[in-house]
């Protein structure tokens, strides 16, 4: 097996152009657009600046002089640029021998060092229900892992509960008022999630309250029995309704860590760097990391003025404990762009104490719906758990509609898979970086940028295959696949060790829902312009072949997006 890739053509060119460096020509080198039929493109206008002659006599001199490699079909100039074409053959053979292992082909080749890596997500307040915002984060934190497990590092999922402070004595306060010592009447965490609600209200109306739950705080704090006791009882409830919501979208972690436990560890390590001079002390007693003038970031206070701790306290000792737990060799944090500064400022924190370890917080940005909310408990928080129901339901209608003489428990079957692929593509195919506007009915539909559309391609293809008589292998006339949409999905099955492998080092997951869609509209397009089952059983074999390692594709992409198929729809 050899990887065909910007890096092989690179390395090809390197041999022929003294120059230009190795990473010179890297950058250069193009992936075309879809309408020309060549794998990658070498413009040479930075070569016309050195050898002061026109960019197309270079291309043109270039093609004449450069010897083909076995793995090329073609090298021609076209006008400033330099194209090549790789090899069918190698393309599929690839595909079909390594099948699965497709996307992997660089630690096969190369027999890189697997990673020790610890993603943490989606470290969730235990004073209500997973929104909207926390599916994103989970989907985020749980595709990662699942692409750095492909590629055959070592994933440690773990958790961060925020279970203390005044806004988890604020849904204590309104239960100890107001619950009547009842036991949940809904899933836990929703029910935990109602008193939260009933506090913000009754607030409004008495003032008082945010005192008494001030008070509630200070006997947490000093560990008095019954406010422990119903601190527990309420914290185990929230708990148990995430636990479900992660068993509906397949997600364990390996530990959990709670703020509890640790907030007060990280104060040993502040006061001890403080008496290194690290940190400084405010005029009223606060200690405080300065990082105005090092990092060009705002200071950041790390104990308050009268010794409790912040967020940052219990931060900076659980990586510490991550590290010792662990032994990893990176960190990732996944949370919402909202704290981008403060990550900032807790790397920076760590970076001053000497803790070098390789850290990244991975960012992302916000969901909304096209009405703005959805069923929510106070008009804001648009809720998980709602929203599954919602796609899930969606998506049986539609199952219902398509195909009514199906068995219920098929119905059901096809409905759930569908659901949650509609909801996990629609959500991975934004960039992290980029806020979108979540519409369940569009995210169900089997046509347009979706999980079904997906799916059902994968489907389509299973039914020409069953269909067929003929024994799929390697043992074709390769120049029987010439036409246009054969030799355009040949081209773009190539790139996508590349997408996986870009994926992993840039942490950029939506690229592989991008790179799905794109696939299945070629394939669409092949399967307009050219019949599979055919008179022509030679054609029929090789095209065979192509769909199926299409076919294997577009399984190993929706794998590492945790999503199933269906061989039929």
């Amino acid at each position: 097996m050899k990887i065909i890739d910007t890096h092989t053509i690179t390395e090809f060119l390197a041999n022929h152009i003294k120059s230009l460096s190795l990473k010179e020509i890297e950058e250069i080198i193009e992936i075309p657009p879809p309408n020309i039929s060549f794998s990658y493109a070498f413009p040479v206008y930075r070569l016309s600046k050195i050898e002061k002659k026109s960019p197309k006599e270079i291309a043109k001199n270039l093609a004449a002089e450069i010897p083909l490699p076995d793995y090329l079909n073609k090298i021609e100039a076209d006008g400033p640029y330099l194209n090549f074409k790789v090899k069918p053959s190698f393309v599929i053979e690839n595909i079909y021998g390594l099948n699965h292992d497709y996307g992997r082909m660089y630690e096969i080749e190369k027999k890189s060092k697997p990673l020790r890596i610890v993603i943490e997500y989606p470290s969730t307040n235990t004073n209500g229900q997973l929104h909207i915002g926390h599916l994103r984060n989970m989907l985020i934190g749980s595709s990662m892992a699942n692409l750095f497990r492909y590629k055959k590092h070592e994933v440690f999922e773990v958790n961060l509960y925020n279970d203390r402070g005044i806004h988890i004595c604020k849904s204590m306060l309104a239960y100890k008022k107001w619950g009547e010592d009842q036991e949940p009447t809904k899933k836990p965490d929703h029910f935990v999630g109602d008193f939260y609600v009933m506090y913000n209200e009754m607030q409004k109306k008495d003032e008082d309250l945010m005192n008494e739950a001030h008070e509630l705080l200070r006997l947490w704090e000093s560990e008095d029995p019954k406010t422990r006791m119903l601190w527990e009882k309420m914290r185990t409830w929230a708990i148990d309704g995430f636990e479900e919501t992660f068993k509906k979208l397949d997600i364990s972690h390996v530990k959990e860590y709670y703020e509890s436990i640790i907030y007060t560890k990280g104060k040993d390590i502040i006061k001890e760097n403080l008496e290194k001079g690290i940190f400084k002390k405010t005029e009223d007693g606060a200690i405080y990391a300065e990082l105005e003038e090092e990092y060009g970031l705002p200071n950041k206070i790390l104990l308050r003025r009268d010794g409790t701790s912040v967020y940052i306290t219990q931060d900076i000792y659980l990586a510490f404990v991550k590290k010792h737990d662990f032994n990893y060799d990176k960190s990732l944090y996944v949370v919402a762009n909202e704290q981008d500064m403060y990550f900032k400022q807790l790397f920076a924190v760590l970076d001053m104490i000497g803790f070098k370890e390789d850290k990244h917080h991975l960012s992302y940005g916000m969901i909304f719906l096209p009405e703005g909310k959805m069923k929510s408990r106070e008009g804001t928080v648009i809720d998980a758990d709602d929203l599954i129901e919602e796609v899930l339901e969606l998506a049986y209608k539609e199952v219902n509609k398509r195909y009514p003489s199906l068995t219920e428990e098929e119905k059901v079957k096809r409905a759930k898979i569908i659901s949650m692929g509609a909801l996990r593509f629609f959500i991975l195919k934004f960039n992290l970086k980029s806020d979108f506007i979540f519409d369940p009915k569009q995210s169900i539909s089997f046509e347009g940028e979706t999980g079904p559309y997906i799916q059902y391609c994968y489907a389509r293809i299973e039914s020409i295959i069953t269909k067929s008589k003929e024994t799929i292998d390697t043992d074709i006339k390769w120049e029987l696949l010439n036409h246009e949409t054969e030799e355009n999905l040949i081209k773009h099955l190539n790139y996508f060790p590349e997408i996986i492998d870009q994926a992993v080092q840039k942490y950029t997951i939506h690229i592989i829902p991008q790179y799905l869609l794109t696939l299945c509209q070629i394939f669409s397009s092949f399967y307009s312009s050219c019949p599979v089952i055919s008179d022509d059983k030679q054609l029929e074999t090789a095209r065979l072949l192509l769909i199926k390692c299409v076919q294997i594709v577009i399984k190993t992409g929706l794998d590492l997006l945790g999503i199933d198929t269906l061989d039929k729809m």
